[in-house]
């Protein structure tokens, strides 16, 4: 039983949590500064760049992805200035008009394009292929010690986890920046803060975890995680040690108990094949934030003031 978990289900658990905690830490911060709807545009805008990165050099490595992210980045912002300008409306709505062509942009290139044979099709832009990342190689539990047979680990696990690694390295050397910036943009200018690079570091941070995440979970997980866990962190506590804490808690919770529940909760009600894993954890992500709405003690709102972080 040890040896089987192993192989079919702890790399995938741990691709899950890994790819959750890096969205959820920025995610926290974009909450607070009242811009959300980054992290939501941020998932839809990787897909295209993601695509044409790839039409274009013929590989899935992470550096190419990361450009062509970069520029589909570029683009939306360029797009969202223009729709704001040309058509006088108001930024949320020319964000999520831009954001929202650009995802069926990615979708469109998907469905007329050959990129199946490398996992890169829209069931896997949207759902990712975690049920597929399993280590097949291991042979129980010793082999997290055994070096050679680290080695054949699924690609993702390390990737994401150098980048989870780098969110939380980043979080802990900017805390003073981005806790002044994010709750007194006055203040911190007055102490010297740069509050602009700091939040725009902030939305490099959160596409790099995107980037990261998008391939292995796919972009529902990369949306629900960015804002779940910690609008529902919000609601539990008014301090934001606490809830970075909370939320990392919330993000591990959701992908491990998701995907044990998309493959056993149907067998547990009867049916004989599992659901996705992506779906689940985000279905599990979204009654977290729900349950801490309806019972949170901070449930009445989400003011943010410096008396919230004593």
């Amino acid at each position: 039983m040890g040896a089987e978990f192993v192989q079919l289900s702890l790399t995938p658990i741990l691709i899950g949590v890994l790819a959750a905690v890096a969205c959820a830490l920025p995610g926290n911060f974009l909450i607070l500064r009242r811009q959300a709807l980054i992290g939501d545009a941020i998932s839809h805008v990787v897909l295209p760049g993601i695509v044409v990165a790839f039409l274009l050099t013929g590989t899935i490595a992470a550096a190419p992805m990361l450009l062509g992210a970069a520029g589909a980045a570029l683009v939306a912002v360029i797009l969202i200035e223009a729709v704001r300008r040309l058509g006088n409306i108001e930024p949320g709505a020319a964000m999520g008009a831009v954001f929202t062509t650009m995802f069926a942009a990615g979708v469109l290139l998907l469905e007329q394009t050959n990129t199946s044979s490398v996992h890169l099709d829209v069931e896997h832009a949207l759902m990712g292929n975690l049920e597929s990342l399993v280590w097949l190689w291991a042979e129980g539990w010793h082999s997290l010690l055994d070096p050679a047979m680290l080695a054949t680990l699924p690609d993702e696990l390390p990737r994401i986890a150098l980048v989870c690694a780098f969110v939380i390295a980043m979080t802990l050397i900017f805390w003073r920046w981005l806790k002044i910036a994010t709750f007194d943009e006055s203040f911190a200018q007055a102490l010297g803060i740069p509050s602009s690079a700091v939040g725009l570091g902030l939305v490099i941070v959160a596409a790099i975890a995107a980037v990261a995440a998008f391939d292995a979970v796919g972009s529902i997980i990369v949306i629900a995680m960015f804002i779940c866990p910690p609008a529902a962190a919000r609601l539990i506590t008014n301090r934001l040690e606490h809830q970075i804490i909370w939320s990392v808690g919330f993000a591990t919770l959701a992908a491990v108990l998701g995907y044990v529940l998309a493959g056993y909760g149907p067998l547990w009600l009867g049916s004989p094949s599992a659901i996705s894993a992506a779906g689940m954890i985000a279905t599990v992500s979204g009654l977290i934030l729900a349950g801490a709405c309806l019972f949170g003690p901070r449930r009445t709102g989400m003011d943010v003031s410096w008396q919230d972080t004593p």
